[in-house]
């Protein structure tokens, strides 16, 4: 896949993982829009670390100046995104459902809907695809791999669009993990946490990960 360095990465969430993959776009050449959920100015720190390849905004300017976007926040039921800003563009969703932190989502619970069913519902006309969930944000700019390495990580992709996975597969490529297809979003309840792909999620090759997202039984109510 060709994929001009030129392109501008939109980031909403400035957390752990949301400015490590600032850092690992700015390592690929690209250019950062970075928001939080309070002013672009609380962002100071982090844009004089990352360089003038970097700029802080608010969560509609890094949607709209994205060529894709990254949503690295927790999905909230009553959707918080930009959708209008969103429309048309991959919008890679980073976010695991964690019950501590999110409290009981009964369709996801109840096994009706996986979180990237959800935000792709939230955002009808954008792109969704998971992507980097199962990656300490650390790890992201220092275990990755050259192709072929024989325990070489592989990480979940899961998507409504091809392109979409065409895109993070790409990226993932070019920082040193492999892909594994588990299309379509309904499919992702396979890799959420309590699955075997989650309890081996730092160390597991293509296929091994492939074979964890087969032994997948459906999670009871909780």
């Amino acid at each position: 896949m060709n994929t001009p360095s030129a392109m501008v990465v939109g980031i909403i969430g400035a957390g752990e993982v949301g400015s490590q993959l600032a850092r690992a776009a700015i390592q690929l050449g690209y250019e950062v829009v970075i928001a939080n959920s309070r002013k672009p100015e609380t962002l100071q720190g982090l844009i004089e670390e990352l360089g003038p390849s970097a700029r802080a905004a608010t969560a509609a300017e890094a949607a709209a100046e994205g060529d894709f976007v990254v949503i690295a926040v927790p999905l909230q039921l009553v959707n918080n995104m930009p959708v209008d800003e969103l429309a048309g563009k991959v919008v890679l969703d980073t976010n695991n459902y964690m019950i501590w932190r999110d409290g009981h989502y009964a369709e996801i619970d109840e096994g009706r809907k996986t979180v990237y069913e959800l935000r792709q519902e939230h955002l009808p006309r954008s792109k969704v695809v998971q992507a980097f969930t199962h990656i300490q944000a650390p790890r992201i700019t220092t275990a990755g791999q050259r192709a072929g390495a024989p325990r070489r990580l592989a990480l979940p992709v899961s998507s409504n669009y091809p392109e979409a996975v065409q895109l993070v597969s790409w990226l993932y490529d070019q920082l040193g993990f492999d892909a594994v297809n588990n299309s379509p979003l309904s499919e992702a309840w396979r890799s959420a946490p309590g699955q075997p792909a989650w309890s081996a999620l730092q160390h597991q090759t293509r296929a091994e990960l492939e074979d964890n997202l087969t032994k997948a039984r459906p999670l009871p109510p909780r």
